[in-house]
């Protein structure tokens, strides 16, 4: 970690500890949009010394936050200024960080909080560009943000390939059901079958023979030879072979020249979106190989390169957690209950699930594959089981509890920059 980043923690959590009644701090509200900014300046004590201001969203527009708040600071006899953004899609990064690099304080108010403070403020539900700035300035004077993490361009990358793979997974798997649900189901519903046996051969058939009758007035030999050759030529051959008998009785719709150019443009469309999940794969990879971290996460069973690269990207800096029940709100592996009225103590607490879904999804994948495929973790796993084997659920719950435990491990790694070994189950 930095200097600068390891400053901006400690800044950050002295921040937390001063700001509740604070006479020295200016707040600055930020309501942020795509094209023009609403601020609010005020202090902790509640006092409103600017209502609004409306800046663009470029460097003049900084320019103006800026020298507006130095004089609000200067003429109130205050010492320091604190900025407060809310996410808004990604239009709030570029004044983020020119506040930054402007060696400013700069926290962050999640939308949440912002809702419900809303409602708490004036007793409506209005929502309005000048009261949301307002709303923000309100959160921060009670301490009820969060630190604005700056990753490193490295981690910064990584996360946007992550981010572009999911993207393009939705969109491959997207592809797939549109030619299996719009295409197969009406035109050739018997093929279906065959499809995951052999996907890229019967994206082959799909693309130039889609229609049954097609194949149908052909002679076997001629249909084979058409397609191109596989490994297995065997299996081949009867597949294909069964294939072309049940287009010969095929129930599928009346197909006609329109139907036969979308089947020829999803499966190219589909094989190229495949071509581009590689690129990023191998991308995905090379960066990650960069960080010593990387290695060390790949020792622990069950992390493969994906999800040691998303482990990594998610994390990035280990030392901005101070404990390891941030690290668990962080993929939302937080334990909450609602403990109310006479059940209150026989409640069953369960994970709170606000935190990083794709995260939470891929820790869960490998403690499935380390709790059935690794010495160590299954024997952790029978022994989290024992006595409990007949509860409704229980296996599930156990892996998710591995998975939590898994995320506290990789974070503990990464800060110790240590191997996985066999005791970091029991330490951790």
């Amino acid at each position: 970690m930095n200097k600068d980043e390891f400053s901006r923690i400690e800044q950050f959590n002295q921040f937390k500890v001063d700001i509740r009644g604070s006479s020295q701090h200016l707040i600055v509200g930020i309501d942020v949009a795509k094209d023009k900014h609403h601020a609010f300046m005020g202090s902790a004590r509640g006092e409103s010394l600017l209502r609004r201001l409306i800046f663009e969203n470029n460097i003049s527009g900084f320019g103006k936050l800026l020298t507006q708040s130095e004089a609000i600071r200067v003429k109130n006899a205050l010492q320091c200024t604190v900025f407060g953004l809310e996410p808004t899609g990604n239009y709030h990064k570029p004044l983020a960080e020119y506040l930054i690099r402007c060696m400013h304080n700069v926290v962050l108010v999640s939308g949440v909080a912002t809702k419900r403070n809303r409602e708490l403020l004036d007793g409506r539900w209005d929502k309005h560009d000048t009261k949301c700035a307002a709303n923000i300035a309100d959160l921060i004077s009670q301490g009820k943000c969060l630190f604005y993490e700056t990753p490193s361009p490295q981690i910064r990358q990584l996360r946007e390939l992550m981010s572009l793979r999911r993207r393009l997974k939705k969109e491959q798997h997207s592809l797939k059901m549109r030619i299996r649900n719009n295409l197969l189901a009406k035109y050739f519903p018997e093929l279906d079958r065959f499809y995951k046996q052999c996907e890229s051969q019967s994206l082959d058939i799909i693309r130039e023979f889609l229609n049954p009758s097609e194949i149908a007035g052909m002679e076997f030999d001629q249909f084979y030879k058409t397609l191109p050759a596989r490994k297995g030529k065997i299996i081949q051959l009867k597949r294909l072979a069964k294939i072309h008998h049940l287009a010969c009785e095929s129930v599928g719709c009346e197909m006609g020249e329109a139907n036969e150019f979308e089947a020829h443009m999803l499966v190219d469309m589909l094989r190229t979106v495949g071509k581009r999940i590689e690129e990023t794969k191998d991308l995905i990879e090379e960066i990650s190989l960069d960080f010593t971290e990387y290695s060390l996460l790949l020792t622990i069973p069950g992390f493969g390169p994906y999800i040691s690269a998303l482990v990594l990207a998610t994390i990035g800096n280990p030392y901005r957690f101070a404990n390891r029940k941030q690290v668990l709100k962080m993929a939302g592996y937080d334990l909450n209950a609602v403990r109310s009225g006479k059940k209150s103590d026989t409640v069953v607490p369960k994970i709170s699930k606000r935190g990083n879904a794709a995260l939470r999804y891929g820790l869960y994948q490998a403690a499935f594959v380390a709790s059935t495929h690794n010495l160590v973790f299954m024997q952790y796993y029978t022994k989290l089981l024992q006595g409990r084997e007949r509860e409704q659920g229980i296996k599930t719950k156990m892996r998710v509890k591995i998975a939590a435990k898994m995320l506290v491990v990789a974070w503990t790694l990464m800060k110790k920059n240590k191997s996985f070994n066999s005791d970091c189950l029991k330490n951790e």
